[in-house]
């Protein structure tokens, strides 16, 4: 007997609708993950991963009223069950440090393909980490450049 698996569960937040609109549409079409809810900044993502409990929340970095590091902060200090995957523009280390140590499990570029933001989530789900290829160089990069320095 076969056991069926649960859709992983996602809250998606943008500011720009078309984006949130499209993440929702396109990863709703696949079997395995259910999206639940969009939100169109982070104080509104908070308190949709509050209200739903989603398994991860697909944040946007710059959003007005709450930004996504803000919304991963508050989300992985109280919805802890919630894994948090950031998806945005910004890949300089500023940005990915602020969303690493607010707890994000994942992040990626807008540049992702839909395979790969729906295996970041699943992963994610899965309490796991998950970080694109060029943020991965990116850090890489700095790990390397702040070794020399203070060597």
């Amino acid at each position: 007997m076969s056991t069926v698996r649960a859709a992983v569960t996602v809250v998606v937040a943008d500011d720009q609708t078309t984006i949130r609109e499209a993440l929702a549409t396109m990863l709703d079409l696949l079997d395995d993950i259910d999206v639940v809810g969009s939100a169109e900044n982070g104080e509104r993502a908070v308190a949709m991963v509050l209200d739903l409990r989603p398994d991860v929340l697909l944040t946007d970095l710059r959003m007005p009223v709450l930004d996504g590091a803000g919304a991963t902060a508050r989300v992985t200090s109280e919805a802890p069950d919630t894994a948090v995957v950031v998806l945005t523009t910004f890949d300089d280390e500023e940005s990915i440090l602020a969303a690493l140590q607010a707890g994000a499990r994942g992040y990626l570029t807008k540049e992702a393909s839909r395979d790969e933001i729906a295996d970041a989530i699943r992963t994610a789900a899965s309490g796991n980490a998950v970080l694109d290829q060029g943020v991965q160089a990116r850090l890489l990069a700095a790990a390397v450049s702040a070794t020399s320095a203070a060597g």
